[in-house]
């Protein structure tokens, strides 16, 4: 076993969205991905007052890879034309396969938009192979208590979104075998993981502050691993949480035009005309 070592750090570059803090590690101008992971969007953290007018994702569609959101603070209401609709608090996480085409909205329940409070978000897009680019779509939306912590390493804790780690198994069961999970490590706290050759490790440092394979690695700053290797090991310098996954590299053309990803023109030209006939399901 040998460890995987780091190739780049990639922080954050600010890129509000109106009145909602934004930073976007991936892509950037030194990565256009880590196949298969597409974007990152990092949204706050801030406090919103009261009587605010929420957050800016109205409906919009998407086709062809699928979307994780993360809400770390805050609530988020979910809808879609497939017919889902969820509030998802603090700790949970929202899974959308937007497949052959799904319009969907990501907005603030009434209850934030009336009171205010804080707001903590993460949104990360997973391509999808071309085989399975026009799958049905569909929708998991999953609160804290539903997905299972894990005391892993000395003193951290895994929250197992998907993948499998120990005997135990993530309650989303991912098109294309990802792995994804939140790692909360306090100060001190250390954890060896491995298994990694031949998988794209995503890793991402949300706030804190851990050596990773003996590097120093701060808050909102994302981590990308040479190939080689099929271990990494983390150690928490302060209280510090993570969002780490890995998957198959797909090794596909990728050609994206604003909410489609798919794999030649030809194919989002039909995405756009596809939506503009409303084949997307029922509107919102």
């Amino acid at each position: 076993m040998s460890d995987k070592t780091i190739k780049k750090l990639h922080q954050a570059v600010r890129d509000d969205i109106g009145d909602l803090l934004t930073q976007r590690p991936l892509p950037n101008a030194h990565l256009a991905q880590l196949d298969p992971f597409l974007f990152l969007n990092h949204h706050g953290p801030q406090t919103y007052p009261a009587h605010n007018h929420g957050l800016p994702f109205g409906p919009h569609p998407h086709r062809g890879f699928e979307t994780v959101t993360f809400i770390l603070d805050g609530m988020l209401t979910h809808q879609d034309s497939a017919g889902h609709e969820s509030i998802i608090r603090a700790g949970g996480v929202q899974w959308m396969t937007a497949g052959r085409g799904i319009v969907h909205a990501e907005i603030s329940p009434q209850a934030f938009l009336d009171h205010g409070g804080p707001i903590e978000l993460l949104q990360l897009w997973v391509n999808l192979p071309g085989l399975l680019k026009m799958s049905p779509p569909a929708y998991t939306g999953l609160q804290r208590e539903q997905i299972p912590a894990l005391a892993v390493g000395t003193g951290a804790t895994m929250h197992l979104i998907a993948g499998h780690w120990q005997g135990q198994d993530g309650p989303v069961a991912s098109l294309t075998g990802v792995f994804m999970s939140t790692i909360e490590l306090p100060a001190g706290a250390e954890l060896r993981i491995d298994a990694l050759r031949a998988r794209t490790v995503f890793l991402y440092v949300v706030r804190g502050a851990v050596t990773i394979v003996g590097q120093r690695v701060s808050g909102t700053t994302l981590v990308e691993m040479n190939e080689e290797g099929d271990a990494i090991d983390l150690v928490a310098d302060d209280d510090s949480l993570v969002v780490f996954g890995h998957a198959s590299p797909i090794g596909e053309p990728v050609v994206s035009h604003g909410p489609f990803v798919m794999n030649t023109r030809q194919e989002i030209n039909q995405a756009i005309a596809d939506y503009q006939a409303g084949r997307f399901g029922a509107p919102l």
